[in-house]
């Protein structure tokens, strides 16, 4: 729908610049108008990105290990790039477990792990670049029962360590994205319009100066009567 109302008003501005040219509007007024177009185009440039999304993760939100993981892997929708990506393990008392090694593979990050001997809850964080899409954060847990206390979860505790699910910092994604279109929308439209009054304003000065060009009609006096 976004790009719809776009091109209707493209068409248009192309139709109102060809009247333009023909009623002899000034290089410097068109020039004037294709500065503020391209304001707006910087401003409508969000639209050609998107929200990336976590669709999967190794160990999962919530999961209750049993023995202790090797790596911690997650994955988006959009190639990612090695250049701002990040993602970390840390222990339940905040001690970094991540041994740092990050590999990137597609939409992939996978990072190595130390060996787990603390029972508790793991939190998993992430930062997830691409070429073309939005970064996205966010952060998950995971549940490891070391061998020596293996012991179901408490509901208390799993309330007290819960993280933003991966569903959400989605959601939150999409409805910035949206916001930014709708904005450019205004934008455009508020551009379009703007032109359209420095061209009325410049049409109505040119009028009036060849109405002041114009020579009124010298009176040449009559015959006297005597």
């Amino acid at each position: 729908m976004v790009r719809e109302l776009l091109l209707i008003e493209g068409q248009s501005l192309v139709k109102s610049m060809q009247n333009w040219q023909k009623e002899g509007v000034t290089v410097k007024t068109v020039g004037r108008i294709l500065l503020g177009l391209l304001a707006g185009g910087l401003i409508l440039t969000p639209l050609s990105a998107s929200a990336n999304t976590l669709t999967d993760s190794s160990p999962s939100a919530g999961a209750v290990l049993a023995s202790a993981p090797n790596a911690v892997s997650v994955t988006g929708t959009s190639t990612l790039t090695d250049q701002g990506t990040t993602l970390s393990v840390t222990d339940p008392t905040g001690l970094q477990v991540d041994d740092g090694s990050l590999t990137i593979n597609d939409t992939t990050a996978v990072i190595g792990l130390k060996p787990l001997t603390a029972a508790g809850v793991y939190t998993v964080s992430y930062t997830l670049v691409s070429d073309t899409d939005i970064p996205l954060s966010g952060s998950y847990t995971f549940l490891f029962n070391a061998p020596a206390s293996i012991s179901s979860p408490s509901s208390s505790a799993t309330q007290s360590t819960a993280a933003p699910s991966p569903n959400k910092v989605t959601h939150t994604a999409d409805i910035f994205v949206i916001l930014l279109m709708v904005l450019a929308v205004f934008v455009a439209i508020f551009l379009l319009w703007y032109a359209r009054m420095i061209i009325r304003e410049t049409k109505d000065s040119k009028r009036r100066k060849r109405a002041k060009r114009t020579p009124r009609p010298v009176r040449t006096p009559g015959p006297d009567k005597d």
